[in-house]
Parts: structure tokens; C-alpha cells; sequence
């Protein structure tokens, strides 16, 4: 059923941090062309709260317990095609903003950038039109031609980010704590990481990895 002319358009916030919905539903509260109709504080949830009232725009934070954004973003636009997620998140990264594209998000938002663009965001995304800002679309042409790292390579790196030694890493893997070594001098050669220290600052920014999942599983 469409929206009855002039009605306004609908938003669902999905966010773990109960400070940053407030903030969230404030701005939307000023607005007479928006309503706030649901939150979420999980992708779980996200999912559930979107079939129950079909927003017209779904605000995504990317960290959240259970199930990421970014899977909870594929989970929607499956079951709804025309969904109108905008993604939101701290970091600027070219990998996780890829990632929100091609999981079908059709707007990318950095939380510094919040109440400056959120309400011109979510106007954006309700016509139909997509909405990235220009230094995240200038990180992903910037790094367009590096050569990806590969699943071993990204576990490798999670790992040291939870502060793994090579020996410990090579033991979780099952590989041999060389074989790790190997790995590392890859990550660093296509990050063009001077250390493991920067290549894991570079990975978390970018959105190579995940800081929440740093050290699981040990």
C-alpha cells in the first residue's frame, strides 16, 4: 500500500547503544516530515522490528550483538527487496563500506557526522537515491586496485588483533607458527603496514576486521 500523500516518512533506529538512539530520536523528533516507529538494539531484532512496521528508511548501526549490520541488512533486503537501509558506523573504512553496498545498503553514514547529515540522509534514501559521503567513496577509489587479503589472511590478523602470538595463532589455526609468519608478511605487503601494530589499525579502520570479535574463540 503506498504512503498517503504528505505523510511522513517512517524510520526504524537500530542501535545497541541506548545514548546514541536518544540522540537519534531527538533529531527525528524536530522533524514534521518524519516519525520514528520502532528501535532495535540487535540485527536480530532489527529483522523482526522491520516486518512488524515496514519503515519507509531503517537507520543500521554496523557493531551489534548477535548478528552485524551488514548481515542484518542482507537478512531484510532478502525478504524485502525495496528495503531503504542506511548504514551506520564509526569508521570511514573502504572494505566495510563496500560490504554495506553490496549487501544492498543504500546509504552510508559515520556517526561524527550525525546530526550534520542524518536528516538530509534519510530524505535522500527515501526518493530512491543513494547517499555516501565523499571521503568514504575517495578511501574505496583509493584503495581500489590493492590486492584483497584472503580468508586465512583476515583470520590471521583477527587473531593478532586479539593479541596472539604467532605461536599461539598457528596452534588456533592449525598451522605451523612459520606458515603464520608467512601470512603476516603478506598482510603487511598489501596493507603497506610498516609493523603488526599498524597493519591491525589500518585492518580495524578500514573495516577489514572486526574489533568486537578481536580474541574470540581462544
Amino acid at each position: 500500500m503506498n504512503p498517503a500523500p504528505n505523510s511522513p516518512i517512517t524510520v526504524l533506529s537500530v542501535d545497541d547503544h541506548p545514548m546514541f538512539r536518544e540522540g537519534i530520536a531527538s533529531v527525528i523528533a524536530d522533524e514534521a516530515d518524519m516519525l520514528l516507529v520502532a528501535e532495535a538494539t540487535t540485527g536480530l531484532q532489527a529483522v523482526e522490528a522491520y516486518r512488524r512496521v515496514l519503515p519507509d528508511v531503517t537507520l543500521m548501526d554496523i557493531q551489534m550483538p548477535d548478528m552485524n549490520g551488514i548481515d542484518a541488512t542482507i537478512a531484510i533486503r532478502k525478504e524485502f527487496p525495496n528495503a531503504r537501509i542506511v548504514v551506520l558506523t564509526t569508521y570511514e573504512g573502504d572494505v566495510l563500506a563496500q560490504r554495506a553496498i553490496a549487501a544492498g545498503a543504500a546509504g552510508y553514514l559515520l556517526k561524527s557526522m550525525l546530526r550534520k547529515e542524518l536528516l538530509a540522509t534519510v530524505r535522500c534514501v527515501h526518493e530512491g537515491r543513494r547517499s555516501i559521503p565523499a571521503s568514504v567513496a575517495s578511501g574505496i577509489a583509493e584503495h581500489w586496485h590493492e590486492g584483497a587479503l584472503s580468508k586465512r589472511e583476515i583470520e590471521v590478523l583477527q587473531l593478532v588483533a586479539g593479541g596472539q602470538s604467532n605461536k599461539r595463532i598457528g596452534m588456533h589455526l592449525a598451522i605451523s607458527e612459520e606458515t603464520v609468519k608467512v601470512h603476516m608478511k603478506s598482510i603487511l605487503s598489501k596493507l603497506n603496514a610498516s609493523d603488526r601494530t599498524h597493519a591491525v589499525t589500518q585492518a580495524i579502520e578500514r573495516g577489514i576486521i572486526d574489533l568486537h570479535a578481536c580474541g574470540q574463540g581462544l
